[in-house]
């Protein structure tokens, strides 16, 4: 039966990774329409992003942990590691105008939250196929637009489609190796999900309000202005009433 489950487990992975094609659905669009519609899924994912922030990681991670210091330190830490990424990638790619770091930052922040929703579900599918397959639909759902958001994220960056599709798809399968991890490690997987939950609040925050925001307000006009805060919040929206249906199970 346990076998069973762990392999349950890994398709259940292999799965929530394919979902970062769903994005393919903007390779259809004409170059002048697909601008003013990344512009609205940039709004989408700033929403989002801090959305699964402090709806559902800061407060699990607040739930989770014992020392509330602990968890506001490494918040902060995750905030802070994404702030020095962004300068080195800066430093490095310099004299490269085609990509903007914060498209690489996405990938980073992604690949450390689709890791954690990989030790998520190897470790709820080892304690029940029941409360494996409900964590696996939750994340489905709230992977669903996210993936979206972040393959508008990478074309906006300056990646090229393919480019864009694929470091996604890369990016994603980092769900797999967390749940290889959590089967691996078994019941002592819980603790080191717990303390990775505060650091990808953290960075998601810096992704959200450091790279995102600045770059919407360069294009925002008297026009789209009320349009973006609706995207905004329609993002938040989606998340909350996602983490009210299906939050994570630890």
């Amino acid at each position: 039966m346990e076998i069973n489950n762990a392999l349950y487990a890994i398709l259940s992975a292999c799965f929530v990774s394919t979902l970062s094609f769903v994005g393919v659905f903007l390779l259809y669009f004409k170059s002048n329409k697909l601008s003013g519609i990344l512009n609205l899924l940039i709004c989408f994912a700033i929403g989002t992003l801090l959305g699964n922030a402090f709806f559902q990681l800061v407060p699990e991670s607040y739930f989770h942990m014992e020392s509330a210091r602990l968890t506001s330190w490494l918040i902060l830490g995750g905030f802070f590691v994404f702030f020095i990424l962004e300068q080195l990638l800066h430093i490095s790619h310099g004299n490269k105008k085609t990509i903007k770091p914060y498209g690489y930052l996405s990938l980073y922040a992604d690949g450390i939250h689709n890791f954690v929703d990989g030790i998520l579900i190897g470790a709820t599918w080892m304690f029940s196929p029941e409360l494996g397959l409900a964590t696996t639909l939750g994340i489905i759902l709230h992977e669903i637009p996210q993936e979206i958001s972040d393959f508008g994220i990478l074309l906006r960056a300056g990646f090229n489609k393919r480019k864009a599709l694929l470091f996604n798809f890369i990016s994603a399968c980092t769900a797999i190796l967390g749940t290889i991890i959590a089967l691996w490690i078994g019941a002592q997987v819980g603790h080191f999900s717990i303390y990775m939950l505060p650091v990808a609040a953290g960075g998601f925050i810096y992704l959200a309000t450091g790279c995102l925001i600045p770059e919407i307000l360069r294009d925002t006009t008297k026009k789209n202005l009320v349009i973006n805060i609706v995207f905004i919040l329609l993002g938040l929206g989606f998340i909350y009433y996602i983490g009210l249906q299906n939050g994570h199970s630890h």
